[in-house]
């Protein structure tokens, strides 16, 4: 079985620096191949325990950095993730995919088949509609409002404390979660952070006008969130599932909340696989 944290990540030499991702799994079987898109400030580390059940089942799995992430390069012109990926996946001469996004990752792959719907077969995301986040609740608008804020101040003690609460969701307090789950997003959040300073210009270009477009999107689609997550995330990704013009699906994952891959890995990856051998 393949472990993640013993592969060495590879690199993409994109048109603005290095891109790093994870590619194992190319030789297992016949299973489609699945993208790992990961959430804004963490890396593709935050999938680790996935990738070995989700190899011996006989997919190949990609795990990209996005740029400005991880072992990635930060960006020196106007970039989109979704280009950045499509890029990597021609590369690779890899897809149609199964693009599977947390956060940032799904509203990438949302994006993905939006603009690059050739390289899309299916989309999951997790705690996540589009790229396009409508914050309704109080408890994620003021969580949104205290992330923002404490980063841009360069307070990184006071927003890791945020990232930490972020991870226990609205239901729970930090220590509720599991140390490890808490100190590698912390980890992941901080080396990320520390690619990046203060004022320094935001190169990102977004993709607009997403949710009215969604319901152009023909890739089944699965909605798999944590039970414990804000109210708001949860919504967005079931109001995709019912967008989509596509066969869709929702499944919450008990116990767990925004990082509902890292808390429970073996459950997170059950429901996924019971999904994707459904798929056409």
């Amino acid at each position: 079985m393949t472990d993640a944290s013993q592969v060495l990540t590879r690199v993409f030499p994109s048109d603005d620096g290095p891109l790093a991702y994870l590619d194992v799994g190319q030789d297992t079987g016949s299973g489609a191949p699945l993208v790992l898109l990961h959430g804004g400030f963490t890396d593709h580390r935050m999938w680790r325990d996935l990738v070995p059940g989700l190899v011996a089942a006989g997919h190949r799995v990609i795990a990209p950095d996005a740029r400005g992430h991880g072992a990635s390069a930060n960006a020196s012109k106007p970039f989109r993730l979704t280009d950045d990926l499509a890029a990597l996946l021609r590369h690779l001469d890899t897809g149609p995919a199964i693009l599977i996004g947390m956060s940032m990752g799904g509203g990438t792959a949302v994006d993905t088949a939006l603009e690059h719907p050739d390289l899309v077969r299916a989309l999951v995301v997790s705690g996540v509609g589009t790229s396009e986040p409508e914050h309704t609740d109080p408890w994620t608008k003021d969580s949104v409002a205290r992330y923002y804020g404490t980063l841009m101040s360069g307070d990184i003690e006071g927003w890791l404390e945020v990232v930490g609460e972020a991870v226990a969701g609205p239901y729970r307090k930090v220590d509720e979660v599991g140390p490890d789950i808490v100190r590698r997003v912390r980890e992941m959040s901080r080396a990320t952070a520390e690619k990046h300073t203060v004022g320094e210009t935001d190169w990102h270009v977004p993709v607009t006008n997403t949710w009215a477009r969604a319901a152009t999107i023909t890739a089944p689609t699965l909605a798999l969130n944590g039970a414990l997550d804000a109210p708001d995330l949860i919504a967005m990704a079931e109001r995709l599932a019912a967008t989509v013009a596509a066969d869709s699906h929702t499944v919450s994952i008990e116990a767990t909340a925004h990082y509902a891959n890292m808390e429970r890995p073996d459950t997170f990856t059950e429901h996924l696989l019971n999904w994707l051998n459904r798929l056409p």
